[in-house]
């Protein structure tokens, strides 16, 4: 992941977050250092660059009103994927509700393998294959795979966010790159 602060500095961002006197520009440094790997993780599973913006500043306006509950139980790296994936599930759920058709249906899958590359996305052949395939996996493998191969996260803090055993996860990403290789190899 991109700039995210080292496990020294998050603590003492937390313990500035905890300080009444301190929390508005620590709240500034949470959002400098998460909003682009945030963005991202946002961005590979609403695949537009509006509703992921729109969707991380509604993922940094509710860390900040929720930030006194807060415990400190997880990281904070972890309690702002949780809301991040949160706040993506809840509209792409709403989406769907709109459409009238399930996230995994045939329409939808078909919908999102249309994918074609934009202003924000690098145009780049493989890279746009890439995202095809992974569009066509099942949600839950979509979310592990682009954790695990995008933003290199382990298994034990994708465990933490999605609330799943890392067996479970581990699972999910050997069938989710079985599924991609497939596509790859024109099996699909």
């Amino acid at each position: 992941m991109s700039n995210k602060p080292s496990p020294e500095a998050s603590a003492r961002l937390e313990e500035r977050l905890r300080d009444p006197s301190q929390a508005r520009k620590a709240f500034g440094d949470v959002i400098a250092a998460y909003s682009e790997p945030l963005y991202w993780q946002i961005r590979r599973m609403v695949n537009n660059h509006d509703d992921a913006n729109d969707l991380l500043q509604n993922t940094f306006m509710k860390a900040w009103l929720s930030l006194d509950n807060f415990r400190g139980d997880a990281r904070l790296s972890t309690w702002l994927y949780k809301i991040a994936i949160n706040e993506s599930l809840s509209f792409l759920e709403k989406e769907k509700r709109r459409a009238g058709v399930s996230i995994d249906s045939p329409d939808a899958r078909a919908a999102s393998a249309s994918l074609s590359a934009d202003t924000h996305i690098d145009g780049d052949t493989l890279a746009l294959q890439l995202r095809q395939a992974v569009s066509q996996l099942p949600e839950k493998q979509q979310l592990v795979f682009n954790m695990r191969y995008y933003d290199d996260m382990k298994y034990e803090d994708m465990s933490a966010i999605l609330g799943t055993s890392v067996g479970a996860l581990k699972a999910s990403y050997h069938l989710a790159v079985k599924k991609i290789e497939k596509f790859f190899a024109g099996e699909d």
